[in-house]
């Protein structure tokens, strides 16, 4: 694939200011620019378990996603869940009626596992990828068990914002059970994920690392499993005080209980009920599924930023992207 690059100027959330964004293909790997500034890069490689977001990059170039695995050589780094990389979205066990599919190695899971890269795990292969416009990437997926039974089809369009204080990074995911009828199973393994730095993570007690929800709520224990519009881990990386958020827009059909935890792992699930554990669905057992044929349209937002989540201006960048989604609101 050769290398193409477009740019575009567009507005930023202030009217007088303005930004230059441009994507450029390399190969099977797509890099998104803010004035020049890499952003972050999407890979799509034909034999990742899943396609991922490597580096993320806040204002003044910080890294604020975790290298490895795909960096094992980073000093001080943990190495545990090999397959948090970065940043993705995939969910625990989807569950195709009447298809036959190689068994995972955890017992639990009853369709295929695109999370936890066990043996037998599912695979999100891109089969296609092209800008659309200047700030724009649209790429094809196929999921499929770990044989190459295929499941369902996907179109992921990513799109990355200038906005005040910040840098927006949205993602849109249409899945269409384009086999068989699907359910998504009830597990807290999923969906749309970061795994922040290290030195963002509340477990390296740090003194200005801090995880905070819309709803004014802090630390895992008040967060893990409760809904909120948006969660943000910020702290300190190489001497500069930077904040990575996540955004569930407003306009999603299922809204999502947030996986997040203390090690540094902060995940939107939309799909975990009950069994999950998550507080916020105690007895629910209405799992999200999909007739054949059917389309499921879901939205996120990865928000980049400078400072806590109050100097960052989190929430006025939540209503930015909550008016790029066309969204009023909708809770379930």
């Amino acid at each position: 694939m050769r290398a193409l690059t477009i740019a575009l100027v567009l507005l930023a959330a202030s009217p007088s200011d303005a930004a230059e964004i441009s994507v450029r293909m390399e190969g099977r790997r797509a890099e998104f620019f803010l004035d020049g500034e890499l952003v972050t890069a999407y890979h799509f490689e034909p034999d990742l378990a899943k396609p991922y977001f490597w580096p993320i990059l806040a204002p003044g170039q910080v890294r604020v996603t975790r290298g490895y695995p795909i960096d094992e050589n980073l000093p001080n780094a943990t190495k545990d869940h090999r397959h948090h990389r970065s940043a993705w979205f995939c969910h625990g066990d989807v569950i195709p009626e009447g298809v036959s599919l190689v068994p995972s190695s955890d017992r639990h899971v009853k369709g295929a596992d695109f999370w936890s890269e066990a043996k037998g795990h599912g695979r999100i292969v891109c089969t296609e990828a092209r800008t659309t416009s200047a700030n724009t990437l649209v790429t094809q997926n196929i999921w499929q068990d770990s044989a190459g039974t295929k499941i369902l089809d996907e179109v992921r369009t990513i799109s990355l914002h200038a906005v005040r204080d910040g840098r927006l990074i949205v993602v849109e995911i249409e899945l269409e059970a384009t086999v068989a009828p699907l359910t998504f199973g009830d597990t807290k393994e999923g969906s749309f994920a970061v795994r922040v730095h290290d030195d963002l993570a509340l477990n390296r007690k740090k003194p200005k690392s801090r995880l905070v929800n819309s709803a004014g709520a802090s630390g895992e224990a008040a967060i893990w499993g409760h809904l909120a519009d948006w969660c943000d881990y910020s702290g300190e990386v190489d001497g500069r005080h930077v904040g990575i958020a996540v955004f569930d827009a407003p306009s999603n059909p299922h809204r999502a209980a947030w996986h997040a935890r203390g090690y540094g792992l902060l995940a939107a699930n939309p799909f975990g009920r009950s069994v999950a554990g998550f507080p916020a669905r105690k007895g629910q057992t209405d799992l999200v599924k999909l007739p054949r044929g059917a389309k499921l349209k879901l939205r996120y937002g990865i928000f980049l930023h400078s400072g806590d989540e109050k100097a960052g201006r989190v929430a006025e960048a939540f209503k930015e992207f909550a008016r790029l989604s066309g969204a009023e609101g909708n809770r379930k």
